[in-house]
Parts: structure tokens; C-alpha cells; sequence
């Protein structure tokens, strides 16, 4: 059975890096650039989403993780490294990506916005996850549940946050960037109810996912998640944690697996197979395909029609859904 295998990030920059970083640092300071905007760089796509919305025309962002790209398999250019020493602001969050973390530690920048600060992590793996011996590092797993984002609130939190850090870095357009970051909280709240709103009739609420992704999402809005995988990427579920999805689907009256988009379908099509459910994409939002037709909003609203449908509390499919029979 093929699942998604994500390299190991490397705990060291290579020497190569470290002397170009250097190098760059040395040819230039972290002031605003030429054009005057703050030269933010954010780790990945969360992390600039909010950066680009609340720092709108005054700033520059460079995202280190390409659009498409699974962020837990970022490394770190030498040119990149560079891009981070340089930076006015960073914007990141810790314990996701190793490399960024050592790059961020290693930076001069005065304006560093870690996520977790605003929105402390959660430890929502499963049991198996913590189990020693098992071929595993667990390096990730002790920093908790990374993915704070898909709370529309805990996220409303970090936007703050990072309201707060580029009004401090770019006092001279500290209003617009305080304005900026009202109205992303204001549409980020209207997403919370939306939320609430639309799920609150659910004939089940518990949820079947290929990943451990979604804990802060069933935790805001009373759902259970029932994960194949856990919450680090690489694990791989055992026979008895497969019974268990089995046992748990047919209980609550499943009736869909869930699966990723920046993942292979392989093992989600698998399960649902044997169980004889559909199939249809919960996002975890780690990056978008198209950032030009698709956005954090789009695509969590996206998500709240694919669950309402999963769980019942949609009639009929939703517009878009992406829910399908598995042959």
C-alpha cells in the first residue's frame, strides 16, 4: 500500500548556504528596499496569505515554499537562506519546517512572527504516533499539531499578531496595516460562523481523513476526526489502527474518506473501497495549486461544502463538491 513519503528536512544548513547567506548579508542590510516597501519573507503558504493581505501595497513578500509544494519537503537554498537574513519581518511558524526554523534562528531580521506564539500548539496525534522504537523520529510530533489554521479563529489570532509585528516594523503605515488586519479578522469571523452555522444539523459529526490534519477543525466546531495517518505525514498505519478507522466509519455512518490535494489519493481510495464509501478533498490548506483562481477563503468554504455533504447536513452535494463514488 503506497502512502505519502515526505523526506526528512536536514537539521544543518549546509556550509555552501551559510557562506552564501553571508555573503548576501554582508552586501546589503534588512532595510525596506528601493521601493520602499518591507521586504517580509513567510514560510509558507499560510504564513503569506497573511502577510500579503494585511501587508497589501506596502510590502514585498517572498514565499519559501512554492505553490504546489508539500511544506513539510522544503530545503533551503543558498538563496533563500540569503532572503532570510535580509528580511525586515519574517513570518513562520515553529516546529513545522526544520530548515526555515535554523534559517530564522540564524537571521539578523528584528521582526521574527512565529504563528505559535498568538496560537500555541495542541497535540492531537494519536496514540501509535508517540510509540517508541518504531523507525520513527518523532522530532516533529513534540512541537504538537502544527495546523492551527484551519480554526478560522486560532488563525484570527496570528493575522493580529502579525498586524501588530508589521505596524512596529513599518510605523509609518501602521494604520493601514492595522485596517488591513480588521478586515481579514472581520471575514475570518464571518468564516467561523459560517462554519457553525452550516454544520450545526450534521446527521454525523465524525469525520473520516487520510491525515491527522483537521484536530483544531473538529475541535472548534464538535466533530471527531477519525485519521488513518496521524498528524506526522510519514507515519504508517498499522493493521490494527486500519481495523479501528473500519470499525469507527461503520459506526457513525461514514460516508466518505477524505484525502488531500498535495497528496496521492492511493490509500483514502483503498479504505473507502473496502468499506464501499466515497471519496472527496478536505484541504488542509498547507499550499494552493492556483493562488491566481484559489485562496484561503475559497478554499476553506470549499471545505465546509465537501464536509456538509460527507456529514449530511447538505441535502443534496453542494455546489463544487468534489465528493465521488469510489469504483
Amino acid at each position: 500500500m503506497m502512502i505519502r513519503r515526505r523526506a526528512r528536512s536536514t537539521l544543518a544548513l549546509t556550509a555552501t548556504a551559510l557562506t552564501a547567506a553571508l555573503t548576501l548579508t554582508a552586501c546589503g542590510g534588512g532595510a525596506q528596499g528601493s521601493d520602499g516597501r518591507l521586504n517580509v519573507v513567510a514560510s509558507f503558504y499560510p504564513m503569506e496569505y497573511l502577510a500579503s493581505t494585511i501587508g497589501g501595497e506596502h510590502v514585498k513578500v517572498t514565499d519559501l515554499t512554492a505553490a504546489g509544494v508539500e511544506p513539510h519537503d522544503l530545503e533551503l537554498t543558498a538563496k533563500q537562506v540569503g532572503r532570510v537574513q535580509k528580511a525586515d519581518a519574517i513570518v513562520y511558524l515553529k516546529g513545522l519546517q526544520p530548515t526555515v526554523d535554523k534559517a530564522v534562528d540564524g537571521s539578523g531580521a528584528k521582526h521574527k512572527i512565529d504563528a505559535t506564539a498568538a496560537a500555541p500548539l495542541e497535540d492531537h496525534h494519536l496514540p501509535e504516533d508517540h510509540a517508541e522504537g518504531d523507525g520513527h523520529d518523532h522530532h516533529d510530533e513534540a512541537a504538537g499539531d502544527p495546523h492551527i489554521w484551519l480554526d478560522p479563529t486560532r488563525y484570527a489570532a496570528v493575522a493580529r499578531s502579525v498586524g501588530d509585528g508589521f505596524a512596529e516594523a513599518d510605523p509609518a503605515h501602521a494604520d493601514d496595516y492595522r485596517r488591513n488586519t480588521d478586515e481579514l479578522v472581520g471575514r475570518l469571523t464571518a468564516l467561523d460562523q459560517e462554519f457553525k452555522d452550516g454544520l450545526k444539523d450534521a446527521r454525523t459529526r465524525t469525520f473520516v481523513t487520510s491525515h491527522a490534519a483537521f484536530g483544531y477543525l473538529a475541535e472548534a466546531y464538535g466533530l471527531t476526526q477519525v485519521a488513518i495517518n496521524g498528524v506526522d505525514p510519514d507515519s504508517e498505519p498499522t493493521p490494527a489502527r486500519l481495523a479501528d478507522v473500519q470499525k469507527a466509519a461503520k459506526e457513525n455512518g461514514a460516508t466518505t474518506i477524505f484525502f488531500e490535494t498535495l497528496v496521492s489519493p492511493k490509500l483514502a481510495e483503498t479504505v473507502a473501497k473496502d468499506l464501499g464509501l466515497r471519496t472527496a478533498v478536505l484541504d488542509p490548506l498547507e499550499g494552493v495549486k492556483d493562488p491566481g483562481r484559489e485562496n484561503y477563503l475559497t478554499v476553506m468554504k470549499q471545505n465546509l461544502a465537501n464536509l456538509r455533504t460527507a456529514l449530511g447536513a447538505d441535502t443534496a452535494a453542494g455546489p463544487g463538491t468534489t465528493a465521488t463514488p469510489t469504483s
